[in-house]
């Protein structure tokens, strides 16, 4: 039979179907990807399609290869068998009329790749009518509506920008009128076709009338990108919409076509008429949305709400400017609200609420904001309502959810964006308005059920702890001066019941009103009580709430706090190693800051009082974790580094720039310490950079105050990173670079030269590291490294460009041009772009006019002409292996640097620059290109140079590569046909 030509592609696709092992199936997969780029697919897929006895999977395995052939390899065959083509994948199209969908949707993908791409046929959408006949009316439609779809992402056909502007004129822009009007046609049809196009549906069909048609629907959608909504709303086609969405069957496809129409309404100006039309038959449907509440169709009133609140959206704008006559759509979108129980649907009208919001609180829309004053207030109760977590169905409130943990997850996301709304509805309406509703609330239930709590049980908690989240909610919005709610909710809080939740919720909340409290010191004590108590409750949730909150406290109020730092230290101390680690950091960020109030005599005294207890726990980890290296005492190590460094972070005094700075001088005394664990410590990453953030945070907080530690400091940088081969070294090492440059405040000129021997003093550690190591070794060293370069190029580039070491550090920027690791790849284009730079008028920096000793340094002529020298030598392996990762590896976040590296090379040396693009296109296998592709992205690249349009290349040459990559490299194919680069090997 006619399967011996497939029988192997049936077999692989069985193998990769069944539970044969990984090996077997990789094999499969392999010989499967081979055969879809083969030119014997496009003959096999036809007569897999053909063949009744193959399976149906084999079937839609087959028309999805048809459709990347067309997509990609149409070269494959002559322009003169494309009609043959054309009229064969027709025929098949036919034979899947009826279905299954898939693969009649694949095929219709096809037929459309086809026609875009077949620019001598002029004629598709009354051939392709006229081929499929009068019982084909849902295959025509399905064509009709991926036609555009394809045609938009038009990017992935290898056509060029004018070619592909012009087909997309033909197919659609010409073809519209038409499709209006076959459309309207089909709507009326029932029971008879209404032409010879567009046939009515096959009689089999379930569908009674052609009206009520989803594909039709789906069609109509997918035209709206060309078809105005101004000729939909005319015409009976607005009916058809707005009476699907009374049918099961069309229901979603409706409500898609609907807001489709919304989208192109947008510009309420120009769509007035439109608007107007369309508005009464929107507002008319909201009985809609009481009916799909009562029958607890969840999807029903999840499609009723996007009606609603989609035309909020497109009408936002006309909504604040006559809030009277669309009032009713308002009023609609908070039925949909109120009406949600599930809270299913509510979700869709956030974003109309917010957009609503920013328009009314606008200057010239305030009769709009008065207005819709009522409509926000019943927001407000509406949301505390869905706030309320779920009453169990038994006596036991452990598990709220039936143990449902994604709905659970889902339930807690969906309040934080509810809190989101709940903050629109103050800036509306007044955050004392809002938090009055939460406070009644909270009222309500202490005066119904608060003499009924106890110990053990909280009579409808979840009535009490939505308020409090709604406050907790609101607390950004609320002003320090609030003077009417704040002054009785406070003490009212602080006295809730000690049930698990509420006494999270209340923490929760007062943690966000610290900056109220700041302001109100005589509600500090009370507060800072309750939330201290938290640390001793059984809950962990509770604690982590209350270390949460002192965070908030400490930093807010650290004023009011800073005569009580004895005391705090012994709280401090006693609950620390009791908390888990995100709790410590919390608490060690609120303290921290309480210390950074102190005045600039006690600053060192109140670092020792506090950080020395935990120097002298990096002491015993460290011993501990030498002797008994286990895991637990690895990060117990690390996270004590953490806290150090939040210190060193949050205490930040202002002295003189004659005062010994005190911070700095506490730093002096740990920097042995830090030292000595860096050294026993070099082949533990964490420990190393938990070290080097603690050493480039003291830079940050005291800049050149530090200048006493440089010489400790760059001594360890130094040995650390020649010892362990961790990138952090060099985190520091910039952080000095930077800080310590030629020009800034009080850095004297032999400090800055003295910092640009240390760097280069790493860079060739670095070197050496690239010399015996591959760059897959170490991505990140060399992410860090060039991250490293880019900031030295900045500061230092009238030092860095004629260095000895500059040309050893582009061999190995280029060499790294061979990973695949998105961070390490963008870090060395970004280099190599800001180093190219320098060989134009447009350098990424110049710091010609701050440099101290300017007239020392090389002048802008002289950095052109190095940096051109240096591409001389290297720039042919630049546009070979930037080149080869567009082609083969690069990530696709990485091909705009990578594009933009080849142009500045472009801008740099035209001419040199396309003989080594076309040396390089020259030496990849000659099957891999379609034909006359390669002298046509010559000859554009000529043009373009020619023409002085240099930066017009970016997109020819990310449509060349994209495309050769589609066709030519599957994925994790690796290298394969991409040029072998040199091994980096440094000498100096």
């Amino acid at each position: 039979m006619a399967a011996d030509g497939f029988a192997p592609v049936l077999a692989a696709l069985t193998t990769m179907q069944s539970s044969a092992d990984q090996a077997q199936k990789l094999q499969a997969h392999t010989f499967l990807e081979a055969f879809q780029k083969s030119p014997e697919a496009w003959t096999s897929t036809h007569t897999i399609l053909s063949s009744p006895e193959v399976p149906l999977e084999a079937k839609l395995f087959a028309a999805t290869t048809l459709k990347g052939k067309i997509i990609y390899d149409l070269d494959q065959i002559p322009r003169s068998s494309l009609p043959p083509l054309r009229d064969s994948l027709l025929s098949v199209l036919s034979e899947f009329r009826s279905g299954p969908r898939p693969i009649r949707t694949q095929l219709c993908v096809c037929l459309a790749n086809l026609a875009i791409q077949m620019t001598e046929w002029k004629d598709v959408l009354p051939y392709v009518g006229s081929r499929l006949g009068s019982s084909a009316g849902d295959c025509i439609l399905e064509f009709l509506q991926v036609l555009p779809e394809e045609v938009t992402e038009g990017r992935k056909i290898n056509l060029t920008e004018e070619d592909l502007i012009s087909r997309t004129k033909e197919l659609l822009e010409d073809n519209a009128p038409h499709v209006m009007t076959l459309l309207v046609q089909y709507s009326k049809s029932s029971g008879k076709y209404v032409s010879q196009k567009i046939p009515e549906p096959s009689a089999d069909s379930s569908i009674a009338s052609a009206a009520t048609n989803p594909r039709l629907l789906e069609c109509m959608t997918s035209w709206l990108r060309e078809i105005p909504a101004a000729d939909i709303v005319q015409s009976p086609l607005l009916d058809v919409v707005v009476n699907g969405l009374s049918s099961d069957t069309s229901f979603e496809a409706s409500v898609d076509c609907m807001c489709a129409i919304y989208r192109d309404t947008r510009e309420v100006d120009e769509s007035f008429e439109t608007i107007q039309l369309l508005y009464p038959k929107i507002v008319a449907l909201q009985p809609k949305i009481a009916e799909a509440a009562d029958l607890q169709d969840t999807d029903a009133l999840k499609g009723i709400t996007r009606v609603f609140a989609e035309a909020g959206e497109a009408w936002v704008v006309m909504i604040a400017r006559l809030p009277d006559e669309f009032r009713g759509l308002v009023e609609a979108i908070l039925e949909c609200c109120a009406r949600d129980q599930d809270r299913e649907a509510i979700s869709l009208t956030f974003l109309f609420w917010n957009e609503f919001k920013q328009m009314i609180t606008v200057e010239r829309y305030q009769r709009a904001r008065a207005r819709f004053g009522d409509i926000f207030a019943k927001l407000v109760d509406i949301m505390i309502k869905h706030l309320e977590f779920p009453t169990p169905e038994g006596p036991s409130e452990i598990d709220l959810f039936g143990g449902d943990r994604v709905q659970e997850e889902k339930f807690r996301e969906f309040r934080h964006a509810m809190g989101d709304v709940l903050k629109d509805c103050c800036e509306v309406i007044t955050v004392t308005e809002c938090l009055g509703k939460a406070f009644n609330l909270i009222q309500d239930w202490v005066a119904a059920y608060a003499s009924q709590s106890t110990a053990n049980h909280v009579p409808h908690w979840q009535q009490l702890e939505a308020p409090l989240f709604a406050m907790r909610a609101m607390g950004r919005m609320v002003s320090p001066e609030e003077s009417v709610v704040m002054h009785q909710l406070i003490p009212l809080i602080v006295q809730i019941p000690d049930h698990e939740k509420l006494r999270f919720q209340a923490i929760m909340a007062l943690g966000r009103y610290t900056e109220w409290t700041a302001q109100h010191p005589e509600f500090l004590q009370q507060q800072l009580n309750f939330v201290i108590a938290g640390f001793d409750h059984p809950s962990g949730e509770v604690v982590r709430a209350s270390a949460l909150a002192f965070r908030f406290f400490g930093t807010e109020c650290r004023k009011l706090l800073k005569d009580h730092c004895v005391p705090l230290h012994g709280f401090y101390e006693s609950i620390l190693d009791k908390l888990p680690q995100v709790s410590q950091d919390e608490l060690t960020e609120g303290v921290s800051y309480v210390v950074s109030a102190q005045p600039p005599e006690r600053i060192y005294e109140t670092l020792k009082l506090y950080c020395d207890p935990l120097v002298e726990r990096l002491k015993i980890r460290a011993n501990h974790a030498k002797i008994e290296p286990d895991e637990k005492g690895l990060v117990a190590l690390s996270d004590t580094l953490i806290l150090l460094n939040i210190f060193i972070n949050n205490v930040q005094p202002y002295y003189a720039p004659t005062d010994e700075n005190q911070a700095v001088k506490y730093c002096r005394e740990i920097l042995p310490v830090l030292s000595a664990v860096a050294d026993n410590f070099t082949d533990n990453v964490n420990i190393l950079e938990g070290i080097c953030k603690c050493w480039r945070t003291m830079i940050f907080s005291y800049r050149t105050a530090v200048f006493p530690l440089l010489a400790d400091l760059a001594n360890q940088l130094a040995k650390g990173f020649q010892d362990s081969r961790a990138g952090c070294f060099l985190w520091v090492t910039d952080a000095i670079l930077r800080e310590f440059a030629d020009g800034q405040e009080f850095v004297e000129p032999g400090t800055t030269e003295a910092i640009y021997a240390f760097f280069e003093q790493q860079a060739i550690a670095f070197l050496r590291i690239m010399d015996q190591m591959s760059p897959g070794d170490i991505p990140d060293v060399i992410e860090d490294f060039f991250r490293l370069l880019i900031d030295a190029l900045i500061y230092y580039n009238h030092q860095l460009i004629p260095a000895a070491i500059c040309g050893p550090t582009l061999s190995a920027a280029i060499a790294s041009l061979v990973l695949q690791q998105e961070g390490p790849l963008i870090m060395t284009l970004h280099y190599i772009r800001d180093f190219l730079s320098y060989g134009t008028d447009r350098p990424t920096s110049s710091r010609f006019g701050e440099m101290s000793n300017a007239a020392r340094h090389p002048s802008a002529a002289e950095l052109k002409k190095i940096v051109k020298d240096l591409m001389v030598i290297q720039g042919e392996a630049l546009v070979q292996l930037t080149l080869a990762g567009m082609m083969f590896s690069f990530p696709r976040d990485c091909l705009q640097d990578a594009s933009g590296v080849l142009i500045a090379l472009f801008e740099l040396m035209p001419q040199q620059t396309a003989s080594w693009f076309g040396g390089t296109i020259a030496t990849l296998p000659t099957g891999s290109f379609k034909a006359g592709e390669t002298d046509r992205i010559m000859n554009n690249i000529a043009t373009k140079i020619q023409a002085g349009d240099i930066r017009k290349l970016k997109s020819v040459l990310q449509d060349f590569t994209i495309s050769y990559r589609r066709r030519n490299v599957a994925p994790r194919d690796g290298l394969l046909g991409a040029p072998e680069p040199a091994r980096f090997k440094y000498k100096g």
